[in-house]
């Protein structure tokens, strides 16, 4: 009976001993700190930062228990060494499992920025900094790296006109260069192959089509009459008049400080439409898919004249004594308008059909 008891006891310490260690892991390992509390709050893991000291931060900030317990998971399950830098949303409702499987995955936080249409790429990176992605000066840097502009296949001397223009969502700390990199893959992905043959049947470049496409932009936010502004500098390349857009004359001018003058339209630089003939070197804005599209394919009209109604939109001219007289009106408020029989407040486009690959 005594041997019975001995053989007894040997058998049940064990088992017990088993039992309340995994009750131990259980509950170290998958509980939650807390399960009531489940507002969420940011916790950074920085780049190079060892996997000590965050368990030690999850700890510390109330996420977990026991730092020993995270480490030692992390360890059983040899993901210690697998930890991605980044932001992270924890509450203590998570276990010390998710949490870590998070942080494993690359579970980050996404920042949301928005890049409207026409914006120049001096102006991204002030956007990247506020939204605390990346530092402007560094965006800056990595934007004039010519090595890149080959990589990405940019036949410029800038990435103007070749970063899309879209709202995107990034992580913290992203480094430039793939920042840059999506950027450009968006308009790759927004070009269609119909559009490539379009380009054989205008003799145009994509180098031009973006070119003429930022101008558009520029002149006309309205997607509706971009193609009307399209047709107009159409019309003005095949005659072999100057394209006459000031958008294009304040690109020129370093430290533009808002008001265009005449002598600005008469100082010769490469991007003064006033001056040279032709498209300027290269575009003035990163276009937006409407403006892209009108390039493409402007409406038919006989308009080679436009000017701004005061009201967020143009009166489109077929001769110098139409605009003239809108200008009058519009812009100096001289006289009344008189539309000429042609004319209407937007006419009905023949634009050429276009496969949309938004659709």
């Amino acid at each position: 009976m005594r041997k019975l008891a001995i053989i007894f006891i040997y058998i049940t310490i064990p088992i017990a001993a088993a039992f309340a260690s995994f009750k131990a892991a259980d509950h170290y390992f998958f509980a939650p700190l807390d399960p009531a509390v489940t507002t969420t709050s940011v916790f950074v893991v920085a780049p190079d930062q060892n996997f000590r000291d965050v368990a030690a931060e999850l700890e510390v900030n109330n996420y977990i228990q026991h730092r020993y317990a995270i480490r030692l998971l992390a360890k059983l399950q040899k993901k210690d060494t697998l930890v991605m830098a980044g932001e992270y949303e924890f509450s203590p409702a998570m276990s010390p499992q998710q949490i870590l499987d998070a942080m494993i995955e690359g579970k980050m936080i996404l920042r949301k920025i928005t890049l409207k249409e026409g914006i120049t790429v001096s102006e991204i990176g002030p956007i990247l900094e506020e939204a605390g992605i990346t530092q402007r000066t560094l965006f800056e840097q990595t934007l004039n790296d010519p090595t890149l502009r080959e990589e990405l296949k940019v036949p410029a001397s800038s990435f103007e006109g070749y970063l899309f223009p879209e709202t995107y969502r990034i992580q913290r700390n992203t480094p430039p260069r793939k920042i840059i990199q999506t950027l450009r893959n968006q308009l790759d992905t927004k070009w269609s192959e119909e559009w490539n043959v379009r380009l054989l049947e205008l003799q145009m470049t994509k180098h031009q089509i973006l070119t003429l496409a930022s101008i558009i932009e520029k002149e006309s936010g309205n997607a509706e009459e971009q193609p009307f502004v399209s047709s107009v500098f159409h019309n003005r390349l095949k005659k072999g008049m100057r394209l006459q857009s000031d958008p294009t004359v304040i690109y020129g001018i370093q430290n533009f400080n808002g008001n265009i003058t005449k002598a600005d339209l008469q100082t010769s630089t490469p991007y003064n439409t006033y001056v040279i003939s032709g498209l300027p070197p290269g575009p003035i804005a990163n276009p937006g898919y409407t403006a892209i599209k009108a390039a493409l394919y402007p409406a038919e009209t006989t308009y080679f004249y436009f000017v701004g109604n005061g009201k967020g939109k143009h009166i489109f001219s077929e001769n110098l004594e139409q605009h003239n007289q809108a200008v009058n009106v519009f812009q100096r408020g001289i006289g009344t308008y008189d539309p000429p029989e042609t004319d209407t407040a937007m006419p009905d486009p023949q634009v050429p059909t276009s496969p949309d690959p938004q659709s």
